[in-house]
């Protein structure tokens, strides 16, 4: 069997012999060149190879050096070396049958931690051989990776008065480099708030993340915190990265509302007057209350707990006004008792109560000798007060016929000249008259009955004494009529009649 790797020309030299007795002999020389064929596998053989190596190799770094035969001729010892297509290396020829394996991209071993190298060489004879050589290249890591957090911002609601050590949140940080490369440590960047470091506030546990609470908060004095949470790997050198915590303190309905006005000096109960004769829809009082909670927790509605009538005030759910629904009649009690209950709108909801004891007083009209007019006060009258002024007045009008009778009587008599000339208006009446005496000087009731009586036909009542101050005047004047002045030696007539009486 022939080999053309063995011998590729065998030389041969044919001689012919006859059988006769004298032998005759020829000879020839021949050549036989033998064809090769592609009966010969390549071969590949690994001279070099270095694994692992670190993943930051530089570009063009030499892996490993191959070599490769083929014992064919021709086409059918050449050969080709190639690796995968999508490996981040190259083959580059050097000498001869000598390939390296170079770096063609950057590595990441937390891309790929390891690569698998297949060497595959093939001749170019028909039909074509090849062979093949499998090396495991590993990547070292290094730290290259710096520590990463799920998100760059940190919204944590705390509710106010929280125990002390209460855990807010867990703020992990991921590192994909590999043992002290991967091994985090977390603590707070340090920043100051009015004196007092963050340090003293919240702790972070270094070894997870997990951010605590060291004191109680409360919404009224602290409402956020924004500080920085740092989380460095131990890698040589050391990444870190950090992130925003931002602290929002929740409100808690735990202030309840303080009612400031109406003021009370002591314990919950204010005692006020209000004329009987309010009008309907007037303003009584007004409840004002306030709350040091949030804007929904400090809402405050205001509700009657109590009232003596209901149909006599109404009460704004809002603003705290309380007014009459109507006007007071003499069936109402003096005394009316509201309890206004100040509700916030915070769950459960906290509220404070106040006690309005109204009085409601009569309209006075206070009479003094020294003044020269009385101001008519209005009232409205009930139905039992109508009454009252009927038969006063009615007593007031006999009161009056028999003192104009009596000034005819006085008129009728001469009088001196010192004495003030008699007019339809005026009369003066003598010293011991009993009329007088009895009735106009002893009994103020009479003052009463004239003023009431007078008040009906809405004019104004004046008592006052005469320029020698033995005289008292009465005047009797529609609203819009005022007095006359009066002379030393004599009273003025008053327009509309004047009664002078002599004081004993």
């Amino acid at each position: 069997m022939l080999n053309y790797e063995d011998f590729r020309i065998y030389d041969m030299e044919i001689i012919a012999t006859d059988k006769g007795a004298n032998a005759l002999s020829g000879q020839c020389k021949i050549r036989i060149l033998v064809e090769d064929m592609n009966d010969n596998h390549p071969e590949i053989s690994i001279k070099s190879f270095q694994s692992p190596v670190k993943e930051n190799v530089e570009l063009g770094t030499v892996i490993a050096v191959v070599s490769v035969s083929d014992t064919d001729s021709g086409d059918n010892g050449k050969v080709d070396l190639t690796i995968p297509a999508n490996l981040p290396f190259q083959l580059k020829e050097s000498s001869g049958h000598f390939f390296e394996l170079v770096v063609s991209e950057l590595l990441d071993r937390e891309k790929a931690a390891e690569y698998d190298i297949t060497f595959t060489v093939t001749d170019r004879g028909s039909p074509p051989l090849s062979d093949n050589e499998t090396m495991t290249l590993e990547l070292l890591d290094v730290n290259d990776n710096v520590p990463k957090f799920p998100q760059s911002f940190y919204t944590i609601r705390v509710v106010e008065n929280n125990a002390p050590g209460a855990l807010l949140d867990s703020l992990t940080a991921y590192d994909p480099d590999l043992h002290e490369n991967q091994y985090l440590v977390y603590f707070i960047i340090e920043r100051e708030i009015a004196n007092t470091s963050m340090s003293m506030l919240f702790s972070i546990n270094p070894e997870n993340g997990k951010l605590y609470a060291l004191k109680t908060f409360d919404y009224e004095i602290e409402k956020e915190f924004l500080f920085h949470i740092e989380a460095r790997d131990s890698g040589v050198p050391p990444l870190s990265s950090n992130v925003t915590v931002h602290i929002i303190i929740v409100d808690q309905n735990d202030n309840t509302p303080v009612i400031v006005s109406p003021w009370r000096a002591h314990g919950s109960v204010v005692e006020e007057k209000i004329p009987r004769s309010t009008d309907k829809g007037s303003l009584v009082s007004k409840v004002i209350a306030i709350d040091g909670d949030s804007v929904l927790n400090s809402r405050i509605t205001y509700q009657f707990l109590q009232v003596t009538d209901a149909t006599l005030f109404s009460l704004d759910q809002y603003n705290g006004e309380i007014r009459t629904m109507r006007m007071f009649s003499y069936r109402d009690p003096r005394l009316q008792r509201l309890v206004v209950v100040a509700k916030d709108n915070g769950e459960p909801a906290l509220s404070a109560t106040v006690t309005i004891k109204l009085s409601t007083v009569e309209t006075a009209v206070k009479a003094y000798s020294d003044m020269t007019e009385v101001p008519l006060e209005y009232d409205i009258f009930s139905d039992l007060n109508l009454y009252l002024v009927i038969g006063l007045g009615s007593v007031s009008f006999l009161l009056l016929i028999t003192i104009l009778v009596t000034i005819v009587l006085k008129c009728q008599k001469p009088k001196s000249s010192k004495a003030a000339p008699p007019c339809r208006n005026s009369v003066i009446s003598e010293r011991n008259s009993t009329i007088a005496d009895s009735t106009l000087v002893s009994n103020d009731a009479y003052w009463y009955s004239l003023f009431l009586a007078e008040t009906r036909k809405g004019k104004l009542v004046v008592r006052q004494p005469a320029p020698k101050g033995s005289r008292y005047i009465v005047s009797s004047l529609p609203r819009s009529t005022g007095l006359t002045e009066t002379s030393d030696s004599a009273p003025s007539t008053l327009q509309n009649g004047l009664a002078t009486i002599d004081l004993p």
